[in-house]
């Protein structure tokens, strides 16, 4: 008679994440991730850096590129309201991986874009494939990420767009004076060719996902990845994985508001937009505007530019402040702060080198606490309705984005001056502030 089979050994996937060390599998999956991210803010932010170019180049009103920067960030909306759903059924990595070859595809063809209408409708349909990448990114740094160190690793994460988007601004004011305009899309489509290659050999899907849907036959690649975080943990033989945490049924949107988190979810929304719209007006519009007082095509990218490295410097900061005060605290100040300093840019007879120190502070408040509001929403959700959360989140956000930079280009064709222009846009700001600290009464806000 053949001695009885040994029950399998059940394993937590959650667990085994949440309190492992750091390793190499981390440190990979958080640079490509990151990568991802300094593609996508290459990408999006390279056609307000040749904006000026292109109105030099065909001889327009620089109003007419309102719709432009509008149509790029409707795209993206329709990508970051869709695409995640699908993610969160299917898997964060084909979606992911689909994403990024879109991307480079449609950044490809801008750089042959003859008109105005041809440029919007090539950037409308960009923005599909931009609104796939950061809420795929975010759900799998989240979803690997040790408990101890996930806010920080999210913040640290969403740094890479804002690399990229300064990026762009160096590498456009350095390039369209020597090679044209178009040269920068042509760099900005080769660079997600090579990076869909590495996310398809080095990047998994999430195990907490598959577990989660329980997909046949996967209990070998859930082990193979495992081993990787912590070999200790997955014992050789028959393994059983669970995690701590039910799957939800139903409509992944709705869930949303459900089981106490309603509150968090509307406020998250309200300063997705607020900032979104701010990070977009003024990245939009600052060289156009700035080029309008008299400087170059190349001084006015480098202004924009600055905004974009406040951006990069600041997560830094706010990360470690976070962890020890909390997302509520520390985000009101910051969205205080980018309220004054943002109306300052408006103010006459600034200097260069005091202008771009305004433009700086702006955007390390800014641009630097989006990547806060990232990390804060990648935090708080679910495995089950992470991708769907951070990208409803920053769906709703680039509703902002998409009026921001028209309302902006209409007062520029009313010819406001400098000075009302920035005053206005300081609004949404002081609106990101009070919702931020109205998220202090949250009962089940984040607290990390």
């Amino acid at each position: 008679m053949p001695p009885p089979e040994s029950p399998a050994t059940t394993v937590n996937v959650s667990t085994v994440i949440d309190n492992a060390a750091v390793g190499p599998l981390h440190v990979s999956i958080v640079t490509i991730c990151t990568l991802c991210l300094v593609i996508d803010g290459f990408d999006v932010q390279a056609i307000s850096y040749v904006a000026p170019a292109i109105i030099q180049d065909w001889g327009i009103a620089p109003s007419l590129l309102g719709p432009v920067f509008g149509g790029g960030n409707l795209g993206v909306l329709i990508g970051q309201l869709a695409v995640p759903i699908v993610a969160d059924r299917i898997g964060r990595r084909p979606v992911l991986i689909a994403g990024v070859v879109f991307l480079a595809a449609m950044t490809f063809l801008t750089a042959f874009a003859a008109t105005v209408p041809q440029l919007l409708a090539i950037r409308l349909v960009a923005g599909i494939g931009f609104g796939a990448v950061i809420p795929n990114a975010f759900a799998l740094i989240g979803e690997f990420s040790p408990a101890r160190l996930r806010v920080t690793l999210l913040t640290w994460t969403a740094i890479g767009f804002t690399v990229g988007a300064a990026l762009g601004g160096f590498l456009a004011a350095w390039i369209i004076p020597r090679f044209g305009w178009q040269t920068v899309f042509y760099v900005g489509a080769a660079a997600p060719v090579v990076l869909a290659g590495a996310l398809y050999v080095w990047l998994p899907e999430s195990l907490k996902l598959i577990v989660l849907s329980d997909r046949p036959g996967s209990t070998p690649y859930v082990a193979r990845w495992l081993r990787r975080i912590d070999p200790a943990q997955v014992p050789e033989g028959d393994v059983r994985f669970v995690v701590s945490e039910t799957r939800h049924a139903g409509v992944s949107v709705a869930q949303l508001f459900r089981e106490g988190r309603g509150g968090f979810t509307t406020l998250l929304w309200i300063v997705n937009f607020m900032n979104l719209l701010m990070v977009f007006s003024l990245s939009n519009w600052l060289p156009t505007v700035v080029q309008g007082l008299g400087y170059s095509v190349s001084t006015a990218a480098l202004v924009g530019t600055t905004l974009q490295v406040g951006g990069i410097l600041s997560p830094f900061l706010f990360a470690w402040l976070i962890v020890r005060r909390g997302f509520s605290p520390v985000l009101t100040i910051v969205f205080a702060v980018a309220a004054l300093a943002t109306a300052a840019i408006g103010s006459p007879g600034l200097s260069l080198p005091l202008l771009m120190a305004i433009v700086f502070v702006a955007g390390a408040c800014v641009v630097g606490g989006q990547a806060s509001i990232n990390a804060m929403s990648g935090a708080f959700y679910p495995t089950s309705l992470r991708a769907t959360g951070v990208g409803w989140g920053l769906g709703i956000g680039r509703t902002g984005a998409i009026v921001g930079p028209v309302v902006a280009g209409i007062f520029i064709a009313l010819q406001w001056t400098t000075g009302s222009i920035f005053l206005a846009l300081a609004l949404p700001a002081a609106v990101s502030m009070a919702a931020m600290a109205a998220l202090r009464f949250v009962p089940q806000g984040p607290r990390a």
